[in-house]
């Protein structure tokens, strides 16, 4: 597993690479192999998370793009170890002062789920956010509906904090109660070694 460190913390998303994984900035030119992506599944059809359909791609690069211009977020593109597109990802709701920063607005194509894909790509994350970019706690978000998501944070060893309640419209005017989960720096050693654990059980 390979981080580069030479961006500028906080300001300039990183190129983050591993053995099943590279996490890029997203870019305009990802839109097409993006589409494709979000069709394996059809991952919009979802009502209780947040994917871009297919025709609507271009509008959540946009948005993704345009906080990140705010410092509101660092979007990325997941790429698989053949070079394929497979997903977004992003550290969300950048707090500099605290040194907190969220996890979110996650997607990956359904060949790409379970796999160790996610696994590496959240130690990677992880990684960066609690070694260089300093952070006290890194945070997840999902709907309490979403029992495959709140299953993938709590394998990494998140803890929920609590559930906020009517916290957010989805579309056609659902209301969202969502599920937040942390990891705090005094956690990061156990959680890493143990992500670090199961990349190696997988290869044997």
């Amino acid at each position: 597993m390979k981080i580069d460190n030479t961006d500028t913390k906080w300001s300039i998303s990183p190129n983050l690479k591993g053995d099943y994984v590279s996490i890029a900035p997203l870019k305009y030119e990802h839109e097409d192999a993006l589409i494709e992506a979000v069709k394996d599944g059809e991952l919009w059809k979802l009502w209780y998370a947040r994917v871009p359909a297919p025709e609507g791609m271009r509008v959540e690069i946009e948005r993704r793009l345009k906080l990140a211009e705010e410092g509101r977020m660092m979007p990325f593109t997941v790429i698989d170890s053949t070079g394929n597109v497979v997903g977004m990802t992003s550290y969300q709701l950048l707090d500099r002062l605290n040194r907190r920063v969220e996890i979110g607005y996650t997607w990956y194509a359904t060949r790409v789920q379970k796999t160790p894909l996610n696994t590496e790509a959240k130690l990677l994350l992880l990684t960066h956010a609690f070694e260089v970019l300093d952070c006290i706690a890194v945070g997840f978000t999902t709907s309490t509906f979403n029992e495959p998501s709140r299953k993938a944070i709590e394998r990494l060893g998140a803890k929920l904090d609590g559930i906020l309640r009517n916290h957010s419209i989805l579309a056609g005017g659902i209301i969202r109660d969502t599920c937040y989960y942390s990891i705090l720096n005094s956690e990061w050693s156990a959680v890493k070694k143990n992500l670090v654990w199961k990349l190696e059980t997988y290869t044997k």
